[in-house]
């Protein structure tokens, strides 16, 4: 029941928010044109028409109907102190999937495919990590890139030029990814079970099957994405993140631990936390140094892995030039 979790009463959704998640979305509202865009797709977008596209063919959540879907998002949002609830619905569908959509008013939607493989705890996370979305106004720049994704026959009309809006579309999904870490720290606070909030993950990158799955070995292959710094696995991971508008789901869990294990989780459960009577006195170059603190740490890792590859290329280069030398004068100079 919610009254064994601790209720962040008054919670910012800054608490939560990856440095990262934030950066990007600054640095996002800072591209040409963005505005234009933004001012474009939201006259576009009918909200109204998105509310009754759900409301006809999707079963919105309630006491009596999915209750026990009802009581996990009642007491997710009851540890977030949500002020206010968004409805809730549940869509036919097979994929494992849920999201967060809207303009002004969002409104979360879980497959009922998700819904039938996730046990109580991990419904909890779930709804959590979206409530995560919707708290952080994630709705309205998340249904903008679905728009520009889905509706490209009307980009041309977009006066900002191609390779304008290719930077937009890429700006939104690094964002997009960034969020998503933000968000599982929010679906983990509003739980408050890291184990539910690793097997939810580990049951979508398996299909459901967790049953025939390790914690500790998923953890393990987490760490391996972390810490592997060959180059080429990098890059193939900078290739692979390109055009993907969520983290690789072992890359999350990874990501969450780490942030478990920072102990910044431990410290928000015990009350030490940002809450929203002070968002209007946060500051943007505060969110845009914690955000450059993030990089600059990425950065000196991937840097700490060129300098590694610059060299063993050097050692290369002169190991060969050294056997070609042997082959042509013996190994010997006179």
């Amino acid at each position: 029941m919610a009254k064994s979790r601790t209720r962040l009463t008054g919670i910012s959704s800054r608490a939560w928010e990856h440095p990262a998640d934030r950066g990007a979305l600054v640095a996002l509202r800072k591209l040409r044109g963005f505005d234009r865009v933004v001012k474009a797709l939201s006259g576009l977008i009918n909200e109204r028409m998105i509310r009754m596209d759900l409301l006809g063919s999707s079963v919105r959540v309630s006491e009596r109907q999915f209750p026990r879907v009802h009581r996990a998002y009642i007491d997710a949002a009851y540890a977030l102190d949500v002020p206010t609830l968004p409805e809730l619905f549940v869509l036919s569908s097979p994929q494992l999937n849920a999201f967060c959509i809207g303009i002004d008013t969002p409104k979360i939607v879980v497959t009922s495919g998700l819904m039938e493989i996730a046990s109580d705890e991990e419904l909890r996370a779930l709804l959590g990590h979206e409530l995560g979305h919707a708290l952080s106004g994630h709705a309205l720049y998340r249904t903008l890139s679905v728009s520009l994704l889905q509706l490209s026959q009307l980009v041309s009309g977009i006066p900002i030029g191609y390779w304008g809006l290719r930077m937009i579309v890429a700006g939104l999904q690094e964002w997009s990814r960034k969020s998503e870490l933000s968000s599982d720290r929010a679906g983990l606070l509003a739980g408050q079970d890291v184990q539910a909030s690793i097997s939810i993950l580990m049951k979508l990158a398996s299909g459901g099957n967790s049953d025939q799955m390790d914690q500790a070995e998923f953890m393990a292959q987490a760490r391996e994405v972390h810490s592997n710094d060959d180059v080429r696995d990098i890059v193939a991971r900078v290739l692979l993140a390109e055009t993907a508008s969520h983290p690789m789901l072992v890359d999350r869990a990874g990501e969450l631990q780490s942030w478990v294990d920072s102990g910044a989780y431990k410290q928000i459960l015990s009350g030490s936390y940002p809450t929203r009577d002070g968002d209007a006195d946060a500051t943007m170059t505060a969110e845009a140094t914690a955000a450059a603190q993030e990089y600059q740490e990425k950065f000196k890792q991937g840097q700490a892995t060129l300098v590694k590859l610059a060299k063993d290329l050097t050692d290369g280069v002169a190991d060969v030039g050294q056997r070609l030398s042997d082959r042509l004068f013996g190994g010997s100079q006179t």
